[in-house]
């Protein structure tokens, strides 16, 4: 038998319907997605890490200049961090408090819409039984109707609507589960990166914050010693 769209609707039912329709909203997600992360560049951290090495070297116009115009998310962290600490570096806890703030919603943006992927694969299942159960129930409503005399043909519709739904409902879940558990790994390898570029970054303001207090005080220790002599 040659495979027929239209099968799945005549024979699925109203439920199948529900769960091809679904299956039509997670793709549109999933490829909105896609062309999110590909226009965000998620994933693409040279820029960043390569503007972390340029400040942490001294080169803070090399560094600001290397992500300033890269629109991935941890590139635009970077780069506003480096304008609090250009322009704020007293106020150090201030502005790491600032560039975690906007962390979080660069990760929010991300996130946005998943969970749409995510309620369609654990519904669809769902459906899929719920399919079932309608499917079975035609069935033995034939079979009551039939008597003695048992008409397999019959009982071809219920059947038809028990195992197609079940079929969509898995099939579905099966692919969107994969897609939602690939987006939420890579929002999660970003999260990652981020916390651990980012501790390091400021870490390394901290200690040369606290490299030249000490020199401060050494100095005019040194130089009260001198005094006194």
């Amino acid at each position: 038998m040659t495979f027929d769209p239209w099968i799945l609707i005549e024979k699925g039912g109203p439920v199948a319907v529900v769960i091809l329709v679904l299956s039509a909203v997670a793709m549109a997600v999933t490829a909105y997605k896609i062309l999110q992360f590909l226009i965000l560049h998620v994933g693409r951290h040279r820029p960043a890490l390569r503007a972390v090495d340029l400040w942490l070297a001294g080169d803070h116009d090399g560094a600001y200049a290397t992500v300033q115009s890269s629109p991935s998310p941890l590139s635009r962290v970077v780069a506003h961090a480096m304008r609090g600490l250009t322009h704020g570096g007293a106020h150090i806890a201030a502005v790491k408090e600032d560039v975690e703030r906007v962390a979080g919603e660069e990760l929010r943006a991300l996130t946005r819409h998943l969970r749409m992927i995510e309620l369609i694969s654990q519904l669809a299942p769902l459906l899929g039984l719920f399919g079932t159960v309608i499917g079975m129930i035609q069935a033995f409503d034939k079979l009551e109707q039939s008597g003695a005399v048992v008409n397999p043909s019959a009982l071809a519709g219920g059947i038809w609507t028990a195992l197609l739904t079940t079929a969509i409902g898995l099939a579905v879940a099966i692919v969107f589960s994969s897609v939602s558990a690939w987006f939420e790994g890579r929002i999660e390898a970003e999260r990652s990166l981020m916390e651990t570029t980012l501790t390091g970054f400021f870490a390394h303001r901290i200690t040369e914050d606290v490299a030249h207090d000490f020199d401060e005080v050494t100095t005019i220790a040194t130089a009260g010693s001198r005094h006194a002599r």
